[in-house]
């Protein structure tokens, strides 16, 4: 048995769990899954499995090699299909995308994506955290914010801004900041964790200044703060492609617009460089950037005016 054949078997042991049901799968007998297993240990020179009579476990340098076997195989896979005419897309898509962005934006568009390609099974993560793709945590991540990461390849889907708002409950009882040092005195929602998305900036004459936002509230969420903002806790920064509708509704008023540093920022698709790419992964960029080249991302941006003194529109309930 050559190397290809002894890795899928090992890692056919390691997703079943034990010798028996891998030797299932691969049609053969648990005594010869076991012993091609031993024959790779005793090639490699560690041992990748820890055996006992009820069950098996990684050991550390199983797990290193699980790891880099699952890569290995599905490189050879996708090498395979990717030169055979009119392959059809298949396996699973680990997708990271931002939780509030995700289910705002992305989510709505997936259907359409399922239908198209119904042979990739989709695994979809919804996290503010930013994933290690390099490290095989997900296939392609969606990011609203300029890639850090020079080793993964980038693809532009759209721009987006950071707006200041609040609800007009919260600026009542509080008051309307008017400049950038107002905001010491009021509750500003922060973002765990994030520390450049606390650091605000504004326009200064001919330059910028920038304010790092304290409050008695924070989270790693952005949903969760714009549900806070809604709810009249504090003045939030989000994104116009989250708060925009409720900025048109009137249940967030935009707050110091004549001075608020709003530089575009790219929503990108990013994936790790690969010598082959899979082609659930191709198609999946492909269909994104369709989507967001459909869609008219104006309609999601606020028009409003600097919100002034005893001109707030009617408060909306409490969530």
């Amino acid at each position: 048995m050559d190397r290809q054949e002894a890795m899928a078997v090992f890692l056919a042991v390691v997703e079943e769990g034990d010798f028996s049901a891998a030797a299932r799968r691969l049609r053969m007998t648990p005594s010869a899954v076991s012993k091609i297993v031993g024959r790779l240990e005793a090639r490699l020179g560690v041992r990748l499995l820890q055996r006992s009579t009820r069950s098996i476990s990684l050991t550390s340098e199983g797990s290193a090699f699980a790891e880099s076997t699952r890569r290995i195989l599905g490189d050879i896979e996708d090498a395979e299909i990717a030169i055979q005419p009119g392959a059809v897309p298949r396996g699973r898509l680990r997708v990271s995308l931002p939780s509030a962005f995700g289910h705002r934006l992305v989510v709505p568009m997936l259907p359409d994506f399922i239908a198209r390609y119904p042979t990739i099974d989709l695994e979809l993560d919804f996290s503010d955290a930013v994933v290690d793709l390099m490290s095989g945590d997900a296939d392609v991540a969606i990011r609203v914010a300029a890639p850090s990461d020079s080793t993964l390849v980038t693809r532009r889907l759209a721009s987006n801004r950071r707006v200041i708002c609040a609800a007009p409950g919260y600026l009542e009882r509080h008051g309307v900041p008017k400049t950038p040092d107002d905001l010491q005195r009021h509750v500003c929602l922060a973002i765990t964790a994030r520390g450049r998305l606390n650091v605000w900036e504004f326009q200064d004459g001919d330059g910028r200044r920038a304010i790092r936002v304290r409050g008695s509230v924070e989270a790693n969420s952005t949903e969760a703060l714009r549900r806070l903002a809604l709810a009249g806790i504090g003045i939030v920064r989000l994104s116009e492609i989250l708060v925009g509708e409720d900025i048109r509704a009137g249940s967030l008023v935009p707050l110091l617009t004549d001075c608020n540093y709003a530089e575009a920022e790219p929503i990108t698709v990013v994936y790790p460089h690969r010598r082959f790419l899979p082609p659930r992964v191709r198609v999946f960029v492909d269909f994104l950037a369709e989507q967001f080249s459909r869609r008219l991302w104006e309609e999601a941006r606020f028009r409003g005016e600097p919100a002034e003194s005893g001109a707030l529109p009617e408060s909306p309930p409490m969530l």
